[in-house]
């Protein structure tokens, strides 16, 4: 089974560059299953890229991106005293890795577990609500640093359209409190969600923060043109309307043939997450593709003839049905057919970078 993303080296390449020089002091972010490509892919790629400090979601994730990657680690999820069951503390601790910190409860246990000097950022509450500290326990959190070596500030931010305003309030606040001289050196203040425009304006605004954005989508995927998703046909049906196939043997809506194509559930085909939709057309949207779920309809990712084709029945677990109505040239068995895919939720068998 074979499901492969062809990626077009040169041009990738050239947006990862672009990008890199777009957003000045960039952070990259590597996490999850490598926004389609994997960690260790990108690990390397950010040292290719010769940036200075790279962003990973989760404690776990350093096995993968600290041997491939010479510089300094930032870890997202922040501290807790569990997270030390998931990797070893020689990676845990090791001197690159720079720790977010979002609860004053955990300063005190990691001063205990830490080296001295480890390296931390304290991360404030946003609009997002995930985690961080309220902007009036900062002094609390400058008296409870004792051993470790603070060297700035993180935020998270939602996807709106005011997060600027939201940046610059938590940037006045750090700048306000005990925390900003508590830091040696130029404070670093990190910041997702702003446009290369708004990083420019915010920095210009503090002058005393060096501002560093932490992109990963607009970085690894902001060129949809240069990736290719396929899946090979490993078999081919005729069958008629009514007819009962597959695992539950539903009745066929319509005549055709139907393909049995490389790309299951465990590649993530087929799995959706909660709805985004906020409009009203988009919720509506949203209606009526459950409505035809509970019908048993279900339009997969695969495109043959220039259309999405409906699955048969949900996908198997590395195989899918599909439905090509009569009329529709049949591709050949070990023949390629395209597919649309949401890069951070699939897992591919092969990448085809060269």
């Amino acid at each position: 089974m074979t499901l492969t993303l062809h990626v077009d080296g040169e041009r990738w390449r050239a947006h990862l560059r672009g990008t890199a020089e777009l957003y000045e002091g960039i952070i990259p972010v590597i996490k999850g299953n490598g926004y389609g490509f994997g960690n260790r892919t990108l690990a390397r790629r950010a040292d290719w890229l010769e940036v200075d400090t790279v962003a990973v979601g989760t404690y776990a994730e350093l096995t993968d991106v600290l041997p491939r990657f010479g510089g300094d680690i930032h870890v997202l999820t922040p501290w807790r005293p569990f997270w030390s069951d998931t990797v070893r503390p020689e990676r845990m601790y090791d001197p690159r890795v720079v720790h977010t910190v979002s609860r004053i409860e955990d300063l005190a246990t990691l001063r205990d577990e830490a080296p001295e000097g480890t390296r931390i950022v304290i991360e404030g509450e946003t609009a997002m609500a995930r985690h961080g500290i309220d902007r009036h326990a900062l002094t609390a959190a400058a008296d409870a640093l004792g051993r470790l070596r603070l060297i700035g500030f993180s935020i998270h931010l939602p996807l709106a359209e005011n997060n600027l305003a939201e940046a610059d309030r938590w940037a006045a606040a750090f700048e306000a409190s005990k925390l900003a001289p508590a830091v040696p050196g130029t404070p670093l203040f990190t910041v997702s969600h702003l446009s290369d425009r708004e990083v420019r304006a915010l920095a210009e605004r503090r002058p005393g923060l060096a501002v560093r954005p932490r992109v990963g989508t607009a970085l690894w995927l902001g060129d949809r043109g240069a990736f290719r998703v396929t899946g090979l046909v490993i078999d081919s049906h005729v069958v008629e309307r009514g007819e009962r196939i597959g695992y539950r043997q539903r009745p066929l809506p319509a005549g055709g043939t139907v393909l049995i194509v490389s790309g299951g559930t465990s590649h993530g085909i087929g799995l959706e997450a909660p709805t985004a939709a906020t409009t009203f057309k988009q919720r509506a949207t949203s209606v009526a593709k459950g409505g035809l779920g509970a019908a048993g309809l279900a339009l997969s990712p695969f495109v043959v003839g220039g259309k999405q084709r409906w699955f048969v029945e949900p996908p198997h677990m590395q195989a899918s049905m599909i439905l090509l109505p009569s009329g529709v040239a049949v591709p050949e068995v070990g023949e390629e057919v395209e597919l649309e895919v949401r890069m951070t939720t699939t897992t591919f068998d092969a990448v085809d970078l060269p």
